[in-house]
């Protein structure tokens, strides 16, 4: 079954072999394009990956293109996080480019649109202009300077580039089809005025491009052959090869197609709310580890490979629809599981005293890094009298078939010995705060010396040199599945889950000593976890990337089978 799907093409890559085979394109030229005004989310992954995978699959090139149009909105600090996002997911552009590498040769275009009776400018408000248009089911209204000559555009024009003007007071717009049924026709706006110094060109221009007018040039004049993109943005596409007819008469020019974005649920992708929850200090941070930006599915300890596998997995559709979550965890599970180093975490401590073990004495036992990776090797792990278990291992008065630690009974320590519960030591307010145990010293390494058969198996640490560690316990940001499913009255804010964040003070091993940001390991029993840039010397911070229980996992084995 899976090697026939990764036989099968996309609808995609069938455009794209039938463009090679009838020697439309000998070789296939892709972009990504985002604008610098926000962090990439894992939508933008899936688009990344599409591109970037169609220049490998055909031997092809791939460019980086920052659409920086819009100064006000734009940063530098956006375009060094998506160019480490993109080689963090393991790709690499073949040209890093810059819409405002083509300001002159835009400009130029315009004037040309504007000298041939294409263009124009207006002098109307926004308001104006937009209420104008109408609806797409009525009449537009032509602006009263639609029929302005060209040489008194051209004079305008040029005053707005000089500065002459304020913002607001006028735009150059095509002059297309204020009848079209497509409301992007009717006489889209190409230019404004925003005086604001460019990261790039300084206080060259204080004009800028629209995106619709910007894009398409743009992938003309890198030679692109296959311009990919969202759905939303296929009512943009016909205004996309107008502007590219009013430059090309070869024919050899970029293809728009558009597939569907990525929506995943439980949470938002919008960089709007996204930006929200930010400078709303919802989240920490644009890399929050409950933010689906990269940088915080990094953060949180998600791979690259599994990312990647993610988007190959769901694939190219040509309608939108949502994701279940669920399947991004299963590809981080299922990677991990083979990457991740196994240690012992202990989350809500009870203190167990072993009673006939020697006082005083420290022995060191043999531990399994990985039982995925024999090349991860063993480690040492240390053992003493007294020794940390997790509360919920322990019931005074456990159901029937309760194989963990009970008063009277005996389980198997992870790596280590039997013990068996001899006494509970309560305190004044008669909650437990130890067991009084004993220890079976032949069944060191939790083999069984006499045939008994023990069922429970716990993990457990030292504790006279267990670490003492933060944990932050992330859960989904929202408690809603779906956000775009809103009522009139309600706002996506209402679903924020007061539970995505648990902070608890856990005590590891101490082999974690050394564990640096970005290492990750899977607490036994606990899920796996990723050291957080936020540790220090003195306090090792671990973020929980995923739980260990899969509801997937069946799913993908029944299709794969």
């Amino acid at each position: 079954m899976e090697e026939k799907r990764n036989e099968s093409l996309n609808f995609i890559e069938e455009i794209i072999e039938e463009d090679l085979k009838t020697g439309k394109w000998s070789k296939i030229y892709t972009r990504f394009p985002p604008e610098p005004n926000g962090y990439l989310h894992i939508g933008h992954a899936k688009s990344i990956c599409l591109n970037f995978g169609i220049k490998e699959k055909y031997k092809g090139k791939c460019n980086l293109r920052f659409d920086d149009t819009n100064p006000s909105k734009e940063d530098v600090e956006y375009v060094n996080s998506i160019m480490e996002d993109v080689r963090w997911l393991g790709f690499e552009w073949d040209r890093l480019c810059y819409a405002s590498d083509y300001f002159d040769q835009l400009y130029e275009w315009a004037v040309m649109l504007i000298k041939e009776g294409k263009a124009y400018v207006d002098k109307q408000s926004p308001e104006e202009i937009s209420r104008q248009r109408t609806t797409p089911t009525e009449l537009g209204i032509e602006s009263p300077y639609r029929y302005t000559s060209p040489e008194e555009n051209l004079k305008l024009f040029e005053e707005m580039r000089m500065g002459l003007h304020p913002e607001g007071s006028m735009v150059l717009r095509a002059k297309i089809d204020m009848n079209s049924p497509n409301m992007h026709m009717r006489d889209p706006i190409m230019y404004r005025i925003i005086k604001k110094p460019h990261d790039r060109t300084g206080d060259k221009w204080c004009i800028y491009p629209m995106y619709d007018y910007a894009h398409g040039q743009s992938d003309y004049i890198e030679g692109i052959t296959h311009s990919i993109c969202t759905l939303e943005f296929e009512v943009h596409r016909p205004l996309y090869d107008w502007f590219l007819d009013q430059i090309d008469k070869t024919g050899k020019r970029p293809r728009q197609i558009e597939f569907a974005r990525l929506n995943v649920s439980y949470t938002v992708m919008s960089k709007r709310k996204l930006l929200e929850l930010v400078t709303n200090k919802i989240v920490s941070g644009w890399d929050d580890p409950r933010m689906p930006t990269i940088s915080g599915l990094r953060r949180r300890g998600y791979t690259p490979e599994s990312i990647r596998n993610f988007a190959e997995r769901i694939g190219v559709a040509k309608r939108d629809n949502l994701i279940d979550v669920g399947l991004l965890e299963y590809f981080i599970r299922e990677d991990l599981n083979k990457k991740a180093n196994r240690v012992m975490a202990v989350l809500n401590p009870l203190k167990v005293v072993i009673t006939n073990y020697p006082e005083g004495q420290t022995e060191y036992l043999e531990a399994i890094n990985n039982p995925e990776d024999p090349s991860a090797g063993t480690r040492k792990v240390s053992f003493s009298r007294e020794i940390y278990i997790e509360k919920d291992d322990f019931m005074e008065n456990p159901p029937k078939k309760y194989f963990r630690l009970q008063p009277g009974g005996e389980v198997r320590l992870r790596w280590a010995y039997f013990i068996k519960c001899e006494e509970v030591i309560k305190d004044e307010k008669g909650e437990i705060v130890e067991l009084r145990c004993t220890y079976d010293p032949l069944s060191k390494g939790g083999q069984s010396p006499d045939g008994r058969k023990v069922k429970g198996t716990i993990h457990w640490v030292n504790a006279n040199d267990c670490i003492e560690s933060e944990l932050r316990l992330y859960d989904r940001l929202f408690t809603k599945e779906n956000l775009d499913d809103l009522a009139e009255d309600e706002n996506y804010t209402d679903y924020l889950n007061p539970e995505s964040l648990v902070i608890v003070n856990a005590k590891l091993e101490k082999t974690l000593v050394s564990a640096k940001p970005g290492n990750t390991f899977q607490f036994e029993r606990k899920g796996y976890f990723c050291v957080d840039k936020d540790s220090t010397t003195e306090k090792l911070v671990f973020n929980r990337t995923v739980t260990l229980k899969d509801s997937w996992a069946k799913i993908i084995s029944n299709e794969t089978e």
